[in-house]
């Protein structure tokens, strides 16, 4: 369908939607139902976002960022802010930390919880990272002379590690510094003549900048580096032709790991070739610790320091597994990797060990949710701490674990900063900066609906009617499809959604076969089949919304996404008569044209088993 028909066709359909619907609805619902009006597109400039946890190892005092949106500049603007706490209880309100005047992030404490760090660029200061000392009434943020990138503080206070490319008094080759490959084959002959550039790397765009020079020069690889608590001289540890990140401390202080591909900058290679390395603080030689194939990552350590667990993936696409290891104290392995989730197939995010050294916490997605699970160090059952139909993230713990801060969001509240012990009990919400304005409209919540397609396979979705629904009427009916393929839809707040409803609008988004959360055989079942397999999975959740609303008009449904919801946009108006409209957005239309002018090559060749000359005729059926 040509763009200009699809957007007149939705905005007709929009049109019908909101200005017919709402006025008879004006006229029929009670005065009480209609004094709130629904979430409107400039309501976007009220929301707040609470995110950046860090919880100080006291328990004292939570820190966390808070986001707003300047809308005359047309940026997001924030802050760092503090709760402090008493025996588990906030003192107060939450209090900002850092000036309204600047931009501020990614706060971190100490190991002693006396020194808070934070990024702020400030004029024209080079060195954004902050330090300010908590265990004073007041004080001025300063710099730790040599720390200029995200401080990783040893476990005794002593060291402060980071990543960076290191300082080079080498002024390069000036503006035109890596316009032209390293690796060309034709030469300039004239630069009078012809001065673009010459690039050879399928990646040297991302998010609208240019990436030419960091993937073209080898001195743009970040580094580790330690210097002392105190500040001095940074010792650079690595020199690596690839990028150094990742890394943790041994609970001794006397070794670091860190994570690295030496494969990084090979287009061609399709393996999975990350590793994990040690290298002492004091410098030496820089060891391997992982072997390929597989990439292994998150590295952490046990508290006695004898063992690590890591996630390990084999190859692409595979289940990765959550590998423990024992460990001498020179940082090699004593013994060989073991995989504790057995069948667990949910994935593990941010896995560390317990204080006791017993347990391992890790968060993961399970259906539309979110949530923290807990598994004994040495395999066995997975135990899941929270629950509730919400998404929690950004878990931070006290020293002892005893308490626990994190964010929580749910389908009608934009994500509030929480608190907890360490079982989960005794929840308190700590902030409500979203309270006033979300008491000034009228949200539907969301109603999880199912249904079963041919195969058995259950398929989750949830609906929303719109504002001020009336069950004597007739509404349009919007499908919204989310990208990845391999991410979710859930019980989180999806603004866009609302706006709709306040439209006037049913709103049906689910989880089709390839999203995440229910499994890895679940999350992997379209490969090789976009569009054919999956499409039934939306038809048959239209017909479900249908029978369970013979208010929605099946002669008005609308199908909207982006990327992997746009390419299936486009892809079920070419091939039902089901939808009135559709909008579609970072879509893909044709994967040989996509997969010569995207930069997801290995992607598209794991879903469609090769590069479009040895599949042609599946790229060109899909």
């Amino acid at each position: 369908m040509h763009r200009a028909a699809v957007a007149l066709s939705a905005l007709l359909l929009l049109r019908r939607a909101a200005v017919s619907v709402p006025i008879i609805v004006s006229l029929l619902a009670s005065p009480a139902l209609a004094q709130k009006p629904g979430l409107a597109p400039a309501d976007f400039y009220k929301e707040i976002g609470v995110g950046s946890v860090a919880m100080s190892p006291d328990g004292s005092m939570i820190a966390f960022v808070l986001t707003t949106t300047v809308e005359d500049e047309n940026r997001r603007h924030r802050e760092v802010w503090v709760q402090r706490m008493s025996d588990g209880a906030p003192e107060g309100e939450p209090l900002r930390f850092t000036s309204p005047t600047e931009e501020s992030s990614s706060p971190s404490w100490s190991p002693d919880g006396k020194v808070l760090a934070f990024s702020s660029p400030r004029g024209d200061d080079s060195n954004s990272i902050w330090f300010i000392r908590m265990d004073a009434r007041s004080g001025e943020a300063f710099h730790v002379e040599g720390v200029n990138a995200a401080p990783i503080w040893s476990p005794d206070g002593k060291w402060i590690a980071f990543t960076r490319a290191p300082a080079s008094d080498d002024e390069g080759n000036g503006p035109r510094e890596g316009w032209i490959a390293p690796d060309v084959i034709s030469s300039t002959l004239d630069a009078d003549r012809f001065d673009g550039r010459v690039i050879t790397s399928t990646r040297y765009k991302r998010d609208g900048s240019l990436q030419l020079q960091n993937h073209y020069s080898v001195r743009d690889k970040s580094q580790l580096f330690v210097v002392p608590a105190a500040g001095g001289e940074p010792t650079q540890l690595t020199v690596l032709p690839f990028d150094a990140g990742g890394a943790v401390w041994s609970p001794d202080s006397e070794l670091l790991l860190f994570t690295g591909n030496e494969r990084q900058d090979d287009e061609l290679n399709r393996e999975q070739t990350g590793d994990i390395f040690a290298v002492a603080r004091g410098g030496g030689d820089v060891r391997t610790l992982t072997v390929n194939p597989g990439t292994e990552s998150g590295p952490a350590f046990a508290p006695d320091g004898g063992r690590i667990l890591f996630t390990s993936t084999p190859e692409r696409g595979a289940l990765s597994g959550l590998m423990v290891v024992d460990i001498n104290p020179d940082g090699n392995f004593a013994g060989t990797p073991r995989n504790i989730l057995g069948d667990w197939d949910l994935g593990a995010r941010g896995a560390a060990f317990t204080p006791n050294g017993e347990s391992i916490r890790f968060s993961a997605g399970i259906g539309g949710n979110s949530h923290l699970f807990e598994i004994p160090a040495g395999g066995g059952e997975v135990r899941q701490i929270s629950d509730g139909d919400r998404r929690l993230s950004g878990f931070s713990s006290t020293a002892d674990a005893s308490q626990m801060a994190y964010t929580g969001t749910d389908a009608t509240h934009p994500a509030e900063l929480y608190v907890s012990a360490a079982d989960g009990s005794a929840e308190a919400r700590l902030s409500s900066f979203n309270d006033a304005w979300l008491a000034e409209i009228d949200l539907q919540p969301a109603e999880r609906i199912t249904w079963t397609v041919a195969d058995g396979t259950e398929i989750e979705g949830w609906l929303i009617k719109p504002t001020g629904f009336d069950p004597r009427l007739s509404y349009p009916m919007v499908l919204k499809i989310h990208g990845g393929p391999h991410s979710a839809y859930g019980n989180t707040w999806f603004r866009t959604f609302h706006v709709l409803s306040a439209s006037g609008f049913f709103v049906l988004y689910p989880n089709p076969r390839g999203s995440s959360g229910y499994g890895h055989a679940f999350q992997y079942a379209t490969r090789g089949s976009w569009g054919e397999m999956d499409q039934e999975d939306f038809l048959t959740g239209v017909d479900t919304a249908l029978a369970a609303y013979p208010q929605i008009d099946g002669q008005r449904i609308g199908v909207s996404g982006g990327s992997y919801g746009g390419f299936f946009t486009n892809w079920l108006t070419a091939t039902t008569d089901r939808f009135a409209a559709a909008v579609t957005s970072r879509s893909i239309t044709n994967w040989e044209s996509w997969y010569g002018a995207s930069d997801a090559q290995g992607l598209t060749e794991y879903e469609f088993y090769g590069p479009p000359w040895e599949q042609r005729e599946l790229y060109r059926r899909l």
